[in-house]
């Protein structure tokens, strides 16, 4: 791992990659959701309302693994100082709130036609939107604490903190009284039927590689900046 931690071999791989995420990313989901609005059958219950599963869900999973990621990176700043992982943490936060806040806005407007109302202090509801002011609040400490291209620790220790919301968001399903559905994808299986499924996979994974994308643009401009201000420092120095 570490020998990715040199600036200059993390941008020589992180530049070429950038577009490639970002058109590869762009072209799966629009096939996803095209397909889900369009070819899928409308569901029993909540007729069409139900297409807006293709962009909610793959929003929450992301807005949960983003958390994760940026924990890890996290922990890779406290425990090894990987040189970068402050940068990719910080980096990661960023599309880790905008997918968040897509997640909410989604299931606010899919909760109008299913449950008559936008918004209810739901178990899962409320554990998302504690997610997103843990990513507000961790970028603020990291905006605040960064130094010379390094992440404040206490910034480190916020994002292990935080990373106690994820399981309850997962089970909040399960261990309370929920509007919101139970878990319809688990380890044993899926109960979405597969003419849905797919255009779902479709959808999550170009949202994925969207999230990567913007999480190398970040650190790509992050590094820049870093280098420009040292090189000022040394002019300045002179």
């Amino acid at each position: 791992m570490h020998g990715y931690a040199n600036p200059r071999r993390f941008l020589s791989i992180a530049k070429p990659l950038t577009p490639w995420l970002v058109w590869s990313g762009l072209i799966l989901s629009i096939a996803g959701m095209t397909a889900g609005l369009f070819y899928t059958p409308k569901d029993y219950l909540q007729g069409d309302s139900v297409r807006i599963l293709y962009v909610h869900v793959p929003a929450a999973w992301l807005g949960m693994g983003g958390w994760s990621a940026l924990a890890i990176a996290c922990l890779a700043q406290l425990v090894w100082r990987h040189p970068l992982a402050g940068l990719a943490a910080r980096a990661i936060a960023v599309p880790g709130a905008l997918f968040t806040a897509i997640c909410l806005g989604a299931g606010s407007v899919w909760g109008r036609p299913t449950w008559g109302t936008y918004w209810q202090w739901d178990g899962r509801m409320t554990s998302m939107l504690v997610l997103l002011f843990l990513y507000f609040g961790y970028i603020a400490l990291a905006n605040a604490t960064m130094d010379r291209g390094q992440v404040g620790k206490s910034a480190a220790i916020f994002g292990l903190v935080g990373v106690v919301n994820i399981p309850i968001i997962n089970r909040s399903v399960v261990w309370w009284n929920s509007l919101h559905q139970g878990p319809s994808i688990t380890l044993k299986g899926s109960s979405i039927d597969s003419s849905m499924l797919w255009p779902l996979g479709l959808t999550t994974l170009g949202f994925a590689l969207i999230f990567g994308a913007i999480v190398l643009m970040l650190m790509r401009a992050d590094l820049a900046r870093i280098q420009a201000e040292a090189r000022l420092r040394r002019m300045a120095a002179e």
